[in-house]
């Protein structure tokens, strides 16, 4: 445990580091890349540790999105207020959708998240009034930073910008949920979840209420999936239905299974390894989905566990034959 949160603490530090090391393209595939990593992982309490396959994730991240960006830009709230909006309406909304998904098990399951999920992406696409309909809602405004933004002109070494600003700020946020997260799933809780996939008849037989603790587990995913939303808008300077949108759900299932399900951090892998293949095969050649199609059936055919799991299975195996030898 002391060697995870040691590694934890040195890609925190490095996540920090790079607008000062790398360029802004990097500091922008960065943002993107932790943003990703919090909606996977928010995923990855439903799938990974309840087992509840859901198609309509990318709700909650659209709901979280719209919050923020209408308050932010309609009604000139500060982030403060705006941000935290996200996922209170993310864990609202889940609260509304899990009471009727958790009745239904398995690929019905899968469907009515679905269903659930292209009804809140028809109201974006249609209520032009308040989410600009197709045309979506642009020009989300930064934070405010104010101070921070005087005192990097004070230093012109520094030279950042107020997309760095809110690209620190994105990386801390997020380290605070990921690290909410990791109690929750290491809780009496948590543990009482990964019961309730290994057999939920057995757990249901010796006294646990199985389906109002999925419905916790998905409320909680869907207030993380909401906050990553809210964040996501800001930093694509833009809302737009697509957020909602079934493709959205299957990007983010694509990282949580590619990164694997079985460990805490693997669809943060699984977000990092998905957006890197994307940028590379897209500069590479026009077929870049049939590529990348063929890149991700590969590795999830040579790593069934997820890269995370054969990490770890190969770790062990060698720390293994060190102390054997």
């Amino acid at each position: 445990m002391k060697l995870r949160g040691l590694a934890a603490l040195v890609v925190f530090a490095a996540a920090l580091a790079v607008p000062a090391f790398g360029s802004r393209f990097y500091t922008f595939l960065a943002n993107d890349v932790i943003i990703w990593a919090l909606f996977a992982t928010s995923l990855n309490l439903l799938v990974g540790y309840t087992g509840l396959v859901s198609f309509g994730h990318a709700a909650y991240f659209g709901v979280g999105a719209y919050v923020t960006g209408i308050l932010m830009k309609k009604l000139a709230l500060p982030f403060v207020l705006a941000w935290p909006a996200a996922g209170v309406f993310g864990a609202a909304c889940a609260l509304l959708f899990g009471f009727f998904c958790v009745r239904l098990t398995r690929i019905y399951f899968a469907m009515l998240t679905l269903a659930f999920a292209q009804i809140v992406w028809a109201i974006c696409f249609k209520w032009n009034e308040l989410t600009g309909g197709e045309q979506g809602m642009p020009e989300i405004p930064y934070p405010d930073f104010g101070w921070l933004e005087r005192l990097g002109a004070s230093v012109p070494v520094l030279g950042w910008r107020t997309a760095e600003y809110f690209y620190f700020l994105t990386v801390v946020l997020v380290a605070v949920c990921l690290w909410v997260l990791h109690r929750i799933v290491t809780s009496p809780f948590g543990r009482m979840l990964t019961t309730i996939r290994e057999n939920a008849e057995r757990a249901e037989f010796i006294g646990v209420n199985v389906r109002r603790y999925e419905l916790a587990a998905f409320v909680l995913a869907g207030t993380f999936a909401g906050l990553a939303g809210g964040l996501f808008g800001i930093f694509n300077r833009g809302v737009f239905p697509d957020f909602a949108y079934w493709t959205k759900s299957s990007e983010v299932l694509i990282m949580t299974l590619l990164g694997g399900m079985s460990t805490f951090f693997g669809p943060s892998i699984g977000a990092l390894v998905l957006i890197l293949l994307n940028q590379q095969i897209v500069s590479y050649t026009e077929y870049w989905p049939l590529v990348l199609g063929t890149v991700l059936v590969v590795l999830l055919f040579g790593f069934p566990g997820g890269i995370a799991g054969a990490i770890g299975a190969l770790s062990d195996r060698v720390f293994r034959r060190v102390r054997s030898a």
